[in-house]
């Protein structure tokens, strides 16, 4: 698949049309469909719009860069008389009666949704095994996991079907993912994007951000979807901006901050020396490089897991088996009802995060715990905070290694969950974060992964796009 830019060009030559574009990204899902990226596709909506596009651009009244695009999006964001599932069983038939705002914002600037992309559970997982409808597979190496939790939409983009997707991240579902499949992801500033109408994994992490092929085509994507949203009071009240102002403009007296904390134990060799590599091509270009301290990282993803997990516990007591989703056609009383309708509803993994969420806010480990982790927290934005008083953009590897062999979700379950070591810090900061390819190892892409100062996604683009250039 060409990229936005491509394609809109094609688009204003005449050279082809949005319906044809439609139909050729619903012919790429069909013949990728061994991949299992995708939950739902929208084939009648989505040449419905396309034709709709069409007519628009023959009156001369294009909505943009995004009209006829086709765009795949995550399936835990709600799209009215379409099912929305989060890849669970619980969800399997509920069909949303309202549009996410992120997703209204998007065909108001008439993109294409072809599809809902396939998940883990929830947005409960690094590696997309645990979602109810099986587990999605890397086109570059079907033995590897694609990355999780938005490993679908990640897939939808590395294997073609749509040059650009949305997913969303909460402690790493977007970057992490890019970083297995050798596509570029970014993780806004916690706010810049309204979380209306996506199902609530951690509220206070969760962020929806795109997926394409290139860093232009993710400052587009940004472009059409952030703003601030009466339905959401998280959302920030700064101006809508042109992401893509500063793209071209490199990295020469730039300082990048390198946390000496990131690149010690842990990180696979050959990886650290790809980043390595593409920090002295920045060096080369100008940039100045920085060795600065993050003390508190260490205790990141204990205190990620612990907050995530509480706000999981939280905003998943909805799915009772009364209101709506799936209820047990066993249950006879009321506690058998809430238990047999969870217990059958949610995987595995969702179920132990409920249970581990439900331990740490119980009350007498609420203190030990929940509270210790918020104070954690608070330690960790306040390091990001005193080393980018030196810097203007901080570099880190986006995984440790190379994407997980398929299994060890069920073999190794912690593995799986330090997968997200270097990523889960900008969730607990709400910094913005972006993973872009820099490089091989063993054959397969490295992540470089770009962390800048809160709402300065247009500088931090501008240096992955030089990355971007420097890799090729």
């Amino acid at each position: 698949m060409q990229t936005i830019q491509e394609l809109q060009a094609q688009l204003a030559s005449g050279s082809t049309t949005a319906e044809k574009l439609a139909q050729a990204s619903l012919e790429k899902i069909e013949s990728t469909k061994n991949l299992n990226a995708y939950i739902s596709v929208l084939n009648d909506r989505a040449l419905e719009r396309a034709k709709e596009s069409d007519k628009r651009r023959a009156e001369g009244k294009s909505l943009g860069a995004l009209d006829g695009i086709p765009v795949a999006v995550k399936d835990n964001m709600c799209l009215t008389g379409t099912r929305t599932t989060a890849a669970s069983k619980i969800l399997d038939n509920f069909v949303a009666p309202y549009t996410a705002t992120a997703l209204e914002k998007l065909e108001a600037a008439g993109a294409i949704i072809v599809g809902k992309t396939n998940m883990d559970e929830f947005a409960m997982g690094s590696s997309n095994e645990t979602s109810y409808y099986g587990p999605v597979k890397n086109p570059l190496d079907e033995s590897r996991v694609p990355g999780g939790s938005s490993g679908g939409s990640a897939v939808a983009v590395a294997s073609g079907t749509v040059p650009c997707a949305l997913g969303s991240d909460t402690g790493g579902s977007i970057r992490q993912p890019a970083a297995c499949t050798g596509v570029v992801g970014l993780k806004p500033t916690y706010g810049r994007v309204s979380r209306y109408g996506l199902l609530a994994y951690a509220s206070s992490l969760d962020q929806i951000g795109p997926f394409g092929s290139t860093v232009r085509d993710c400052a587009t994507l940004l472009g059409a979807i952030c703003g601030i949203d009466p339905h959401d009071n998280t959302t920030s009240t700064r101006p809508t901006e042109d992401f893509t102002a500063k793209l071209g403009t490199g990295v020469k007296g730039k300082v990048i901050g390198v946390p000496k904390e990131y690149f010690g134990e842990g990180l696979d060799a050959e990886c650290k020396a790809a980043i390595e590599n593409m920090l002295k091509k920045m060096e080369a270009e100008g940039a100045t490089i920085k060795e600065v301290s993050l003390p508190h990282i260490s205790y990141a993803v204990s205190s990620y897991y612990i907050i995530a997990t509480a706000e999981a516990s939280s905003n998943l007591s909805r799915y009772d088996g009364v209101r709506y989703g799936y209820r047990s056609p066993e249950a006879r009383k009321l506690f058998d009802l809430y238990a047999k309708s969870r217990s059958e509803g949610f995987g595995k993994e969702v179920q132990r995060r409920i249970l581990l969420g439900s331990y740490v806010l119980s009350a007498g480990f609420y203190d030990a715990y929940y509270v210790q982790a918020q104070k954690v927290r608070r330690l960790i934005t306040d390091d990001f905070t005193e080393a980018f008083k030196t810097c203007d953009v901080i570099a880190s590897p986006t995984m440790p290694g190379l994407p997980l062999k398929c299994g060890m979700n069920e073999s190794d379950p912690m593995a799986v969950y330090l997968s997200d070591i270097y990523t889960v810090s900008l969730n607990l900061a709400g910094l913005p974060g972006v993973s872009v390819p820099c490089g091989t190892a063993g054959g397969l892409p490295v992540g470089l992964q770009w962390i800048g100062k809160p709402f300065q996604e247009a500088d931090l683009l501008a240096v992955a796009e030089a990355t971007e250039k420097l890799a090729k």
